[in-house]
């Protein structure tokens, strides 16, 4: 029968030596280095929509684009603060405010449109390439995100991956909003935000799947 001293022993010759975590902003810093570049490769590969420098001076599109990123920002925090032991859950609820905004703002333009009855603003019509130009955007954020959380400890996995999804597909819709041209507010709030929460629902549910102790990697 194996004592303790025997187990310890058999353990710590066993161990091999693991890499301290980097703190989650130091973390989040590399995932931006990464993702910015590549958003705006793919904005310049999809071609800047024609009236960006109009809309950029626009405080309104400013705002959501701007509320949109901080949602990815925080939302890639929290993610990087999740899998680390001992970190409260309660991280997972930072970018809730920035995601309400980013809400409001867009429920905002829809009632606009409606008080001011511009059929164009309420106009709603099938935009089946918007989710999959989200997903191209944000592709490379999205699987830099993944490997980066996949190698620490999948403590909530599912709610790792939603918002890690999140972040992404945040990020994604910025850089689609550079390249797409869209004047209603409806088929803004139900195809682009829709298809971002799509994406961080996905996440949700294949989290426990993707995120695993088989997927945590020793140094």
């Amino acid at each position: 029968m194996m004592t303790t001293e025997r187990l310890i022993e058999a353990l710590a010759a066993d161990a091999r030596p693991v890499a301290p975590l980097p703190p989650p902003a130091q973390r989040l810093g590399l995932w931006l280095a990464i993702g910015i570049p590549a958003m705006a490769v793919a904005v310049l590969i999809g071609r800047p929509r024609p009236d960006l420098a109009l809309k950029v001076t626009e405080l309104p599109w400013l705002i959501e684009q701007g509320a949109a990123f901080l949602t990815a920002l925080l939302a890639a925090y929290a993610a990087f603060s999740l899998v680390v032991p001992g970190r409260s859950r309660q991280v997972a609820w930072l970018p809730l405010a920035p995601f309400l905004i980013w809400l409001g703002t867009l429920g905002i333009g829809c009632l606009r449109s409606w008080l001011a009855r511009e059929s164009a603003g309420l106009a709603f019509e099938p935009e089946l390439e918007c989710l999959p130009s989200i997903v191209a955007v944000g592709a490379v954020p999205c699987l830099a995100i993944y490997w980066m959380v996949k190698r620490c400890a999948p403590l909530r996995p599912g709610l790792t991956l939603a918002l890690a999804a999140l972040a992404a597909a945040a990020l994604g819709n910025v850089g689609h909003s550079m390249t797409h041209e869209q004047n209603s507010g409806l088929m803004v709030l139900v195809w682009h935000f829709g298809s971002v929460a799509a994406l961080a629902g996905l996440g949700w549910g294949l989290g426990r799947l993707l995120l695993t102790w088989r997927t945590v990697r020793p140094a």
